[in-house]
């Protein structure tokens, strides 16, 4: 009896440990499972976040299309205001920020040149309007400038408004132009600009993404600063293939550049737009 009670003892200990251990495997199991769950909806959160990061990207980068940018403007994107004679001799391409001082120098020195080449058909300007100062500086005055130069240009008083607008260009330090009533007003000076629809443009940040991309395109060009000036591609400002850069050295820079070169013509509209009024003594 003895050793039966015995046997008995040990099966009924062998079955409870083999259920102990069952137990034990099934909840080891069990972790295991909630574990890699738990793993798999991190995954997939890490997916789902990677795909809107690549999504948001795409959509930034694709958020401006030419077909969104002023009238008349050209170059890769249309990024680019052309100002006179399209078949003119020579170039000058201007990179310029409309809070840039030393932009707002250049244009008072050489703003009677400028007009003077461009009337008489030697150069057509390429102006890329940039907007980093409001980067550096803090404020939006020069993106809501750059925006009002785009809806001049939509309606063919670009080159008046900026006569006007760098005439009457506030200091580097004051964003005056964030408030766009300002650059509203400056357009009264330039026939044909002071419209509702102007006022809509420029109150409705209408050419914003046009605003973004060419300076996106600045940013991307290797030059760092404004104003930057090409005579024909080759670096003018502050000089010239080592001349210094004043109002009679460009014009004999574009005349030795045209030698042998028939003029531009400027075609009615072409001529009417380069119509300025008397910006340098405006105090608007």
């Amino acid at each position: 009896m003895s050793t039966m009670s015995q046997k008995n003892g040990e099966a009924k200990r062998s079955a409870r440990e083999r259920m102990q251990e069952e137990r034990a495997a099934r909840q080891a199991r069990e972790k295991r499972l909630r574990k890699l769950g738990v793993i798999g909806a991190a995954v997939v959160v890490l997916v789902v976040a990677v795909v809107v990061g690549i999504l948001v990207m795409s959509s930034n980068s694709s958020s401006y299309t030419a077909s969104q940018a002023p009238a008349g403007t050209t170059g890769g994107n249309n990024l680019v205001v052309p100002v006179g004679a399209v078949n003119a001799p020579s170039t000058l391409t201007i990179y310029e920020d409309p809070r840039c001082p030393a932009c707002g120098e250049f244009e008072k020195a050489f703003h009677t040149t400028v007009n003077q080449l461009l009337g008489a058909g030697k150069v057509q300007i390429h102006y890329h309007v940039v907007s980093f100062i409001d980067r550096h500086d803090q404020g939006n005055g020069s993106k809501n400038a750059a925006n009002a130069l785009g809806c001049a240009q939509n309606v063919g008083r670009f080159h008046p408004y900026h006569d006007v607008l760098y005439a009457n260009q506030p200091d580097e330090t004051v964003d005056a132009w964030a408030d766009r009533s300002k650059l509203i007003t400056l357009a009264k000076q330039v026939p044909g600009l002071d419209t509702p629809a102007f006022e809509s443009c420029v109150d409705h940040n209408s050419y914003g993404p046009w605003v973004t991309a060419v300076e996106t395109d600045f940013d991307k060009s290797g030059f760092t600063s404004t104003p930057t000036i090409l005579l024909n591609g080759t670096s003018a400002y502050p000089s010239y293939n080592g001349t210094g850069l004043t109002p009679q050295t460009l014009v004999t820079m574009v005349d030795a550049a045209n030698k042998g070169k028939p003029l531009g013509t400027l075609t009615p509209a072409g001529a009417s737009a380069l119509a300025s009024p008397t910006a340098a003594g405006s105090t608007g």
